[in-house]
């Protein structure tokens, strides 16, 4: 009998990781559960739960990172403090899912200081923030790091686009007082209509890509920057197509001098996206990364200020069903 108890439950654990690993990659997070929960009720289980560990590890102990071989493995240069900081802010690189997909590069790998980008997937909506705190170094890393700080905790308390907006100017003027600032553009995607809502706080406005081709950009009412205190940010709202994609850049991309001393500019931008769109996509992932990597070809190889690239493609459909593959 304890041997048949056995081989029934090494089943289901091959079976549930298995469909881990098959439907996960393609379901937005507040899935995963009802995914497990349906296959634990396949074998007659009722009232899943699952547990995470708990900030105070009063729950539940997990064992966490306990080495540093795996970051340094990715090494190829030595890594300067601020960026080791922004590093240890950015969320992952990229999120693929059936309605949406997003990419981020941050440039200079080893040396980024007070460039940022956040996002997070609650529910329908998408939420992302680009942000470009002033100066280098450090103090720029320190800025940063409170800007994304305020605005998590704005996100997570479940406060409107503006007032995200508010939490973070409230933080940074506080903090660093009136001749300090951070750039930001604030956006929510609803994954099921594709409205867009923006908050452009003193970026160059982002790109929409149609069909591989920069057909405009995104314009937004002005918005101070983060930091000067008190301003009521002004919201743009925009409609996404199926298949568009949304470049959100920092200044560094276009504002780096090359040969001669001319600005980048944005139309070489636009030119260096349109000439990769009429390729095949290779997907978003691989498809940002070639630009990066085109952009700093043209530039000389330079990247003198932080440089950021933040990519999102609208798929088109709610994210309130059990995905399976193709």
């Amino acid at each position: 009998m304890g041997e048949e108890s056995v081989d029934r439950s090494e089943g289901f654990g091959e079976r549930l990781l298995g469909l881990l690993l098959d439907r996960a990659p393609h379901l937005p997070p507040q899935l995963i559960a009802p995914l497990i929960a349906e296959e634990v009720g396949r074998v007659g289980g009722r009232d899943v739960s699952i547990l995470l560990q708990d900030y105070a590890q009063e729950l539940l102990v997990t064992k966490s990172a306990y080495t540093d071989q795996f970051f340094l493995a990715r090494r190829r240069e030595p890594m300067s403090v601020s960026a080791e900081i922004q590093w240890s802010l950015l969320p992952p690189l990229t999120m693929t899912l059936p309605q949406v997909a997003v990419a981020g590069i941050l440039e200079p790998a080893y040396r980024a200081a007070g460039d940022s980008f956040d996002y997070a997937l609650n529910d329908n909506i998408l939420h992302m923030a680009v942000i470009d705190a002033m100066g280098h170094g450090l103090d720029a890393a320190v800025m940063a790091t409170v800007a994304i700080g305020a605005y998590r905790h704005a996100r997570r308390v479940f406060v409107s686009l503006a007032e995200k907006y508010t939490y973070m100017d409230d933080a940074i003027s506080r903090q660093f007082g009136p001749d300090h600032f951070v750039t930001a553009q604030l956006m929510h995607l609803n994954l099921a209509t594709g409205e867009l809502e923006l908050v452009n706080a003193g970026h160059p406005a982002p790109l929409l890509i149609r069909d591989g081709k920069v057909v405009r950009q995104l314009e937004s009412a002005t918005t101070l920057p983060v930091g000067f205190g008190g301003e009521e940010p002004r919201i743009r709202e925009h409609t996404l197509r199926r298949g568009d994609r949304v470049l959100c850049y920092t200044d560094g991309i276009i504002e780096e001098h090359i040969a001669g001393g001319e600005l980048f500019g944005e139309e070489r931008l636009v030119r260096c996206v349109n000439h990769l769109g009429e390729r095949p996509s290779e997907g978003m992932r691989a498809d940002l990364r070639r630009l990066s990597h085109t952009l700093k070809s043209e530039r000389g190889g330079h990247t003198s200020d932080d440089a950021t690239l933040f990519m999102i493609e609208w798929r088109g459909g709610a994210a309130d069903h059990l995905a399976v593959p193709d």
